[in-house]
C-alpha cells in the first residue's frame, strides 16, 4: 500500500513513524557523501572475519538502498524494493537467513532467486541513540551458513562502531554550525557595537561636501577607527579621525571614550590641541603612573570659511597627516606639529597648527589601514594613497573621491588587514566669506 514501509510478514509500519525514520536519516546527512576509509576498513574487517565476500553498510532512504561502503561488490546502490536491508531495518535485532533460498522470507526475492545468487544475509541495524534505523551493517554470502551466537555478538558490535562513527561525524557537524552561529552573531555584534561609534550621518558643510568611508578588516572583531564630523560654533566645524590600538570590546570602550570627549572638548575650545590634552588626562584619569592598555592616534581639524575656501586649525596625536589634493590635480601631504599618541605619557603635550584649504581643493584624513594595506606583499604606504589620488579632476568632489578609495580598497590585488577608515572633504568655488 502506498505510503507504508512492511515488514517480511508484511506487517504495515505507521507512515509518521516512517516519515520520523527519514527525518533522522536527513540529520545524519551521510547520503551520497564520498567514500570513507574508516567505514571501509570495518566492511573489510567484517568480511575478513566472518570469511564471507561481500560485507555493506548501508542506508535505507526513501526508494533506494544507498551502500556508504562496499566491500566486494561493485555497486553503490539498489531500489529498496527487493532489499534485504529494508526488511532488517524493521527489526530491533539481527537479521539473519542462513539459506535464503530455503527460508520463506526471502526464496521469491530476486537478489536471492536472480543472477547474485544470494544465499546468506545477517544484518544489523544501525540503531540512533534515539531509536531509529538508518540501514545496516550486513554480510553477504553465495553459498548458506550459520552464524553463531559470539558471531551474531561480534557482528553487534561492529554495526555499534559504525554508529558511533555515524554520531562522531553528526557531533562535528553540530559543532561546525554551532561555531560558525556564534561566529556570525560576533560579527554581527561587532558590526552594531561599530556602527554606534560613528555618526549615522554626515552635517551638511556650507560652500564644501564631506564623505567618509569605513572598511573593516576580516577578523569578525569591532576595531577602533573612529571618524566625526559636527558643528562646534557659528560658522566652525571639526572633522575627527583616529584609531585605538586593539580591537574588540575594551577597545571600542576606548574608541566611545575618545570620541566623546574630543566632541566635548571642541564645545567648550577651539583649540585642537587643548582638547587632546584633555583627552590625554581622560585616558589617565586613576591609573595612578600606569599606562593604559590602549592608546589612541588622533587626527583634529577645526575649519572656519575663509576669503578663498577654508582656514585650518590642525592638531595631531601620532596619527598620519592629512592629505592635501590641491586643484592642479597634484597631492601632497598636510605636514603639521604634532604630539605623541594619546595615552602614551601622563605629560604629553600637542601642538596646534594652521593652515588652509583653498576653493578647488580636497582634503583627506586617513587611518594607517587605508597606507597599511598591501599589494603583491608590500606595504601601499603613502605613497601608493597619493598615487590613488593623483590625477583628481577638478570636477571629482569628496563623494567621488570616497567612492574611488572604496573601490581600490575593494580590488582584488589589495589586501585590507585593518580596518581604514577616511573622512574626505572639498572645497566649493564660492565658500562662504570669512
Amino acid at each position: 500500500m502506498e505510503g507504508l514501509a512492511h515488514t517480511d510478514e508484511d506487517a504495515p509500519v505507521a507512515t509518521d513513524q516512517e516519515s520520523r525514520r527519514l527525518e533522522a536519516v536527513r540529520r545524519y546527512a551521510v547520503l551520497d557523501t564520498p567514500e570513507d576509509g574508516a567505514f571501509d576498513r570495518i566492511t573489510a574487517l567484517a568480511a575478513r572475519h566472518f570469511g564471507v565476500p561481500i560485507a555493506i553498510v548501508s542506508i535505507v532512504d526513501t526508494d533506494r538502498i544507498w551502500f556508504k561502503s562496499h566491500h566486494g561488490i561493485d555497486v553503490r546502490e539498489v531500489g529498496r524494493d527487493p532489499g534485504l536491508c529494508a526488511s532488517a531495518i524493521m527489526q530491533h535485532e539481527p537479521w539473519v537467513v542462513e539459506d535464503a533460498a530455503t527460508d520463506p522470507r526471502t526464496l521469491a526475492n530476486p537478489l536471492v532467486a536472480g543472477e547474485l545468487g544470494l544465499r546468506f544475509y545477517a544484518g544489523v541495524p544501525l540503531t540512533t541513540h534515539d531509536g531509529f534505523n538508518l540501514g545496516t551493517l550486513c554480510v553477504i554470502d553465495q553459498a548458506p551458513r550459520e552464524l553463531s551466537d559470539d558471531e551474531t555478538a561480534t557482528l553487534s558490535d561492529m554495526a555499534a562502531i559504525v554508529m558511533d562513527e555515524l554520531e562522531l561525524r553528526l557531533a562535528s557537524r553540530r559543532i561546525v554550525h554551532q561555531e560558525q552561529h556564534l561566529r556570525d552573531l560576533a560579527e554581527e555584534t561587532a558590526r552594531s557595537l561599530q556602527e554606534s561609534l560613528l555618526p549615522p550621518r554626515l552635517p551638511e558643510i556650507p560652500g564644501a561636501e564631506v564623505a567618509a568611508l569605513y572598511v573593516p578588516s576580516t577578523s569578525g572583531e569591532v576595531g577602533g577607527d573612529f571618524y566625526d564630523v559636527f558643528e562646534v560654533g557659528a560658522d566652525a566645524w571639526a572633522l575627527v579621525i583616529g584609531d585605538v590600538s586593539g580591537k574588540g570590546a575594551k577597545a571600542a570602550a576606548v574608541t566611545a571614550l575618545a570620541r566623546h570627549t574630543i566632541r566635548t572638548g571642541l564645545l567648550a575650545t577651539s583649540d585642537p590641541s587643548a582638547v587632546l590634552a584633555t583627552l590625554n588626562r581622560a585616558m589617565f584619569l586613576g591609573l595612578q603612573g600606569a599606562r593604559p592598555r590602549h592608546f589612541c592616534t588622533a587626527l583634529v581639524v577645526v575649519l572656519r570659511p575663509a576669503a578663498r575656501g577654508f582656514a585650518l586649525t590642525v592638531a595631531a596625536a601620532g596619527h598620519p597627516p592629512a592629505i592635501v589634493m590641491r586643484a592642479d590635480g597634484t597631492a601632497g601631504e598636510l605636514s603639521v606639529a604634532g604630539g605623541p599618541p594619546v595615552g602614551w605619557h601622563a605629560d604629553a603635550r600637542f601642538a596646534s597648527a594652521d593652515a588652509e584649504l583653498r576653493s578647488g581643493e580636497g582634503l583627506l584624513l586617513y587611518t594607517d589601514g587605508l597606507s597599511e594595506a598591501r599589494t603583491a606583499g608590500a606595504l601601499v604606504g603613502v605613497e601608493g594613497v597619493l598615487e590613488v589620488l593623483g590625477g583628481r579632476d577638478a570636477g571629482e568632489r569628496a563623494p567621488q573621491l570616497a567612492e574611488r578609495l572604496t573601490r581600490w580598497l575593494a580590488a582584488g590585488g589589495v589586501d585590507v588587514r585593518d580596518d581604514a577608515a577616511a573622512l574626505v572633504i572639498t572645497a566649493g568655488e564660492r565658500a562662504a566669506p570669512a
